[in-house]
């Protein structure tokens, strides 16, 4: 992913589309990704379900629902707050128009039959078949509160690591690692790409020889998720089958609302496993270990092809999980309070980290600074040319202070104008054209706001791109 990424980069292209973008890299290099973007001088379109990335990156968010397209001038986060309260207006206006459907049907049943009403009857159904049903895509699935089941309660400490090393011929991945991991404990393991972090995942299950001893403490149940989990699925079994052989207790009577969580809905759930695409097949298997009882949980990369919506499911499933577990992720937003301890997998040792995500990171990345070579020592400036950086700079922060206020002016004024255009697309919906001159009034006024939306569009773009370019 790396290498494919440099290929597009070295290019200076003027604009870039990403397709999940962050799934194969680490955290290290999400990071400086998303510094690049950051100043990258063209457009940048992105898919992704890295809610973090995508507040870091993004100005603008498109969304596809119900076969049309929503466009916010926001980053994820505000976008997504801005959609819930249109949702819940949206909701308010399809009960009323669902009760004046019904109202209409009722009226055009009780006339139709009538001789004297029966061309009132047909206006009537004229008028229903005009009408443009407000759709609302179902949500239902936010509602969802999953947990993992327990299966019994294990001893004091679930894991001991006694020098435990993988090595392939002389090339050591990693070495004498010596830790204990007790009862509830909720670790994140972390590391640049290929230090290790699945090897060590498995020979702690075992499923891998190395130096070294792995114990699994008393009454120890492991349920595990590797990144090849899909491999495993029964194909000849339907998708609702696959968790129904698994699942047990009250938890048996929403399977179609978890299927739907990990978006599997409708007729989805009648599929064969053998012709699910890869990334459904992983979350088919996600959702079957969420039904499996365990005591202690195992995850490599289980957040790869879920998108925003089925990993806060999951995030929440963890956070209420009783067990104990071990998550490979390098999502920084699932990861940030989900855990209480950080292993890294660095130099062939296993470093143990008692901060937050957000923090090691932080860190981290300052170390990387640090850590690069430093430029040559210039001479001290002279004078003359001490007053002169003084002057740049005061200018460049008089030019900044001037495109803010502009930015934040066009800002405000798009939103006045879409709220506009949007009372006139209610107008325009129920407008009778047989009066000319205020359909003509009517049509006019949209076509002047719609216009001046694009200058100020316009504006706030090219204000935008000069501040980037003085702040890059």
């Amino acid at each position: 992913m790396r290498a494919e990424l440099a290929k597009l980069l070295v290019n200076n292209p003027d604009i870039l589309l990403l397709d999940e973008p962050t799934n194969h890299l680490d955290i290290i290099s999400i990071g400086w990704l998303e510094e690049y973007l950051k100043s990258f001088p063209g457009a940048v379109l992105l898919i992704s379900h890295d809610r973090l990335f995508l507040d870091n990156v993004t100005r603008r968010t498109l969304e596809i629902s119900n076969s049309k397209v929503y466009d916010f001038l926001y980053a994820y986060s505000k976008y997504k707050i801005l959609r819930e309260e249109e949702l819940m207006r949206l909701g308010s206006a399809k009960k009323q128009q669902d009760k004046e459907i019904k109202h209409t049907e009722e009226l055009i049943n009780k006339f139709r039959a009538k001789k004297n009403k029966a061309a009132f009857a047909q206006s009537l159904i004229k008028k229903l078949e005009k009408t443009e049903r407000i759709e609302i895509e179902s949500n239902d699935v936010s509602k969802l509160n999953l947990t993992f089941p327990l299966s019994v309660q294990p001893g004091k400490w679930v894991l001991e690591l006694d020098d435990v090393g993988k090595s392939y011929g002389e090339k050591v991945i990693f070495k004498g690692i010596n830790t204990t991991v007790g009862r509830g404990e909720k670790i994140a393991l972390l590391g640049a790409n290929g230090t290790g972090k699945s090897t060590l995942l498995k020979r702690i299950m075992s499923t891998l020889e190395g130096d070294g001893e792995v114990k699994h403490g008393h009454n120890v149940n492991i349920g595990y998720f590797a990144q090849d989990q899909a491999e495993s699925l029964d194909t000849k079994k339907t998708v609702l089958q696959t968790v129904d052989a698994i699942a047990k207790g009250a938890i048996r009577n929403n399977l179609r609302g978890i299927l739907g969580a990990f978006l599997f809905s409708g007729e989805d759930v009648d599929k064969f496993v053998s012709v699910l695409s890869g990334g459904e097949r992983t979350r088919l298997a996600l959702c079957q270990l969420l039904l499996s009882p365990s005591n202690f949980l195992i995850l490599d990369e289980p957040t790869n092809h879920l998108d925003l919506q089925s990993k806060e499911v999951l995030k929440s499933a963890l956070k209420n999980y009783e067990g104990t577990f071990i998550v490979v992720s390098h999502d920084r937003e699932f990861l940030e309070d989900l855990t209480n301890r950080i292993w890294e997998v660095d130099e062939k040792r296993l470093k143990i980290h008692h901060d937050g995500v957000k923090d090691f990171l932080s860190r981290k990345l300052s170390q990387e600074v640090t850590d690069k070579p430093k430029k040559a020592d210039h001479k001290p400036a002279n004078k003359k040319e001490s007053k002169n950086d003084y002057q740049e700079k005061k200018e460049l922060k008089r030019t900044l202070n001037k495109l803010n206020n502009l930015i934040s002016r066009s800002e405000s004024k798009i939103d006045e104008l879409e709220k506009e255009i949007k009372e006139i697309d209610l107008i325009i919906a129920d407008l009778n054209y047989d009066d000319k001159e205020n359909a003509e009034k009517v049509l006019g006024k949209y076509n002047d706001l719609k216009s001046e939306l694009d200058n100020v569009m316009l504006e706030w773009e090219q204000a935008t791109e000069k501040q980037m370019n003085l702040t890059s």
